[in-house]
């Protein structure tokens, strides 16, 4: 009993012993096995323990000393399509498309020398169309490369007019350069073409050295005239034609009015004539050998000559003596080759087919006509060589 008495508080002791050390167990379990040290107390097997947390997407700092987070940019919208133009009542619903027609005038101002004055500026032109002012929308000087055709009368068997007309073309074609662009008509009865469009002088020079013997006398320069004009219409730029002639017709199937309706509706042609066996013609006048009605002949053919270069804006020659055709050729080469391009569109924008008439004056700056000056500082007289009309087609050039 007493030794029952002895044990028991040592027992009960014992048991609150037992029973602390029970609890402490619990308890370590419990702090080993909470989230805390699950997430933030053990590391991945596979992750390198000296990489850097990643900060949060969003919402700010991840404590008080980390890193800041960028916030995200909310999505926006896309912006509205714009909105489409309000229809204008009674507005067609489609687009209008406005050809306006150029008109391209070649211009050459030559002194009574024929020199070709140059410097001249956009404002010293004025140009008239039916007698309205234009606006000149292009201007330019230039001196490019000539495309002709040497249009040669081989048809009389007198020798001065064959010397004549040979001399003439030899003359031109030995003046020809590199870049130039030539062909060889001759005609009598009809044209015949001796070399078409070259740049080879020397094909050129053996087209002439075949005209030695002319087949007939007569001499259709309407038909070869128009025949020409037709060929050299589809070919690009401003052509030339050298009319190497009397002037004189035979008998052509068309008449003098329709060469003249078919030269007004070629565009971009001018026609320089060199009249030929002038001085067989004043010879035999000064002798009484030439009637009146041969007489009435050559100055109709003369007329024809002169009207055929004035309506193009060309020049016709009449020549009395050999020794002037090196000049005559200078002052054509110095025509074709210099000159002053103006372009404009016209303020009759109908293409109706009629004929349009056109002027060109030379103004100084105060508007009254221009005056030139030599070296010497003496005036001199000028003219100014351009188209007397064109023929408002569909193409107008």
């Amino acid at each position: 009993m007493f030794f029952s008495r002895l044990l028991l508080p040592k027992i009960t002791h014992c048991k609150i012993f037992i029973v602390a050390l029970a609890w402490s167990l619990i308890l370590a379990v419990g702090v080993l096995l909470t989230p805390r040290t699950l997430g933030q107390g053990q590391q991945p097997a596979n992750q390198n323990p000296n990489q850097q947390p990643a900060p949060p997407e969003a919402g700010g700092p991840g404590s008080d000393v980390g890193p800041y987070a960028i916030p995200k940019k909310k999505e926006e919208p896309p912006p509205p399509p714009p909105d489409k133009p309000k229809k204008i009542e009674g507005m067609p619903d489609y687009s209008i498309r406005v050809d306006v027609p150029l008109v391209n005038l070649d211009v050459s101002v030559i002194t009574k020398n024929g020199q070709f004055v140059p410097g001249l500026k956009k404002e010293n032109f004025k140009v008239y169309e039916d007698g309205q002012a234009q606006a000149i929308s292009n201007f330019a000087q230039q001196e490019a490369p000539i495309t002709a055709v040497l249009l040669i009368e081989f048809a009389s068997t007198n020798y001065q007019y064959l010397y004549d007309a040979l001399n003439a073309s030899y003359t031109f074609a030995s003046g020809l350069k590199k870049d130039d662009w030539v062909a060889v008509v001759a005609y009598d009865m009809k044209p015949q073409i001796l070399v078409d469009f070259t740049q080879n002088k020397r094909a050129i020079l053996a087209a002439l050295n075949t005209l030695r013997i002319p087949g007939f006398s007569e001499r259709n320069l309407f038909d070869s005239l128009y025949d020409t004009l037709d060929r050299i219409d589809r070919i690009d730029g401003h052509k030339y034609v050298i009319l190497v002639s009397t002037g004189q017709d035979t008998f052509s199937k068309i008449n003098l009015d329709q060469i003249m309706k078919k030269i007004k509706a070629t565009p971009n042609v001018s026609i320089y004539a060199i009249s030929i066996g002038r001085a067989l013609r004043e010879w035999a006048d000064a002798h009484g050998m030439v009637g009146g009605i041969r007489q009435t002949d050559f100055l109709q053919a003369d007329n024809q000559m002169n009207t055929f270069a004035r309506m193009t804006g060309g020049r016709a020659y009449f020549p009395r003596f050999e020794a002037e055709m090196p000049e005559i050729f200078h002052d054509i080469a110095a025509d074709i080759r210099n000159e002053y391009n103006i372009a404009y569109h016209p303020t009759n924008t109908k293409l109706d087919g009629t004929y349009r008439k056109l002027k060109v004056d030379i103004i100084g700056p105060d508007g009254s006509p221009l005056k030139i000056h030599d070296q010497k500082g003496k005036e001199v007289k000028y003219q100014v060589i351009a188209r007397e009309g064109y023929t408002a087609k569909h193409q107008v050039e």
